[in-house]
């Protein structure tokens, strides 16, 4: 889908209409239109052809189309097909091609962090209540995916660290593995306490995903019906900015995690 937004996004720059880019391809304009609703692939040849008939020039970007078009990837997110909302298996599938991601966390611990207890609370609160095994299925689902292995960037809110999404015990192994993967190399950990200034600044939550090159960055923001994918250009820019502005407002990682650490004792 994103290949397909990309190509019209090209052609559209070109000021070309599909049917005078499929004359330059030597298709129908019905193929255009197939390959820019994401109904249909296009091959590496067809996809640098199109991109010189529109004039890019940027090698990176292309290789990475080139990258999306050719992958053939089935990861372990196609086990639940068909059982689980598409927006879980696009996001399990953003995540395992991204280069680097953000979080800004303000009532929940991020499910790439959440101990199985703490995510089946999360689901159990869900309105309409879920059956005991979709339930069961989105948990396990969630804990599949919780492999990070690129730059990871969390500012997590008080709130987020307090609320009890069950009981003592479970808070307590949450902040627990909390404490323990901000220790790996490739996770950086900040709070925003209650009482440090500039908390308007990360009022809401954001998971920003890093693309192979920068035009190709996507931000997912909860909404009612599941999960909303930005990847406007200067939306994305902008989300890009505010987490740093969230970042420049949090404690420093060493003062997050003694910040953490009492809050597990007072438990």
């Amino acid at each position: 889908m994103r290949l397909a937004t990309e190509l019209r996004r090209l052609r559209e720059a070109a000021g070309l209409t599909a049917r005078q880019a499929a004359a330059l391809l030597g298709v129908s304009p019905a193929q255009i239109t197939h390959i820019e609703s994401a109904l249909a692939g296009v091959s590496e040849k067809r996809l640098r052809r199109l991109a010189s008939h529109y004039a890019c020039t940027d090698g990176e970007f292309i290789d990475a189309l080139v990258a999306m078009a050719t992958d053939r990837t089935r990861g372990w997110w196609e086990e639940f097909r068909g059982q689980l909302p598409t927006s879980f298996l696009d996001l399990s599938e953003l995540n395992h091609h991204s280069a680097f991601r953000r979080d800004v966390a303000v009532l929940y611990v991020p499910g790439l962090l959440q101990t199985e207890d703490y995510a089946r609370a999360v689901f159990s609160g869900r309105v309409p209540e879920l059956a005991p095994e979709e339930l069961e299925l989105r948990v396990r689902h969630r804990m599949a995916g919780q492999d990070i292995t690129v730059p990871y960037e969390l500012v997590i809110h008080e709130a987020a660290l307090r609320i009890r999404v069950s009981d003592r015990a479970t808070a307590r192994a949450q902040l627990s593995k909390l404490l323990e993967l901000s220790d790996k190399d490739n996770v950086t950990l900040r709070v925003i306490p209650f009482d440090l200034d500039g908390f308007a600044r990360a009022a809401s939550t954001m998971t920003y995903v890093g693309g192979p090159v920068p035009k190709l960055d996507t931000v997912v923001r909860d909404v009612p019906q599941g999960s909303a994918f930005i990847d406007s250009e200067a939306q994305v820019s902008a989300f890009r900015t505010r987490f740093r502005k969230v970042e420049a407002a949090s404690l420093d990682p060493v003062r997050s995690r003694d910040f953490i650490n009492r809050l597990a004792k007072e438990l």
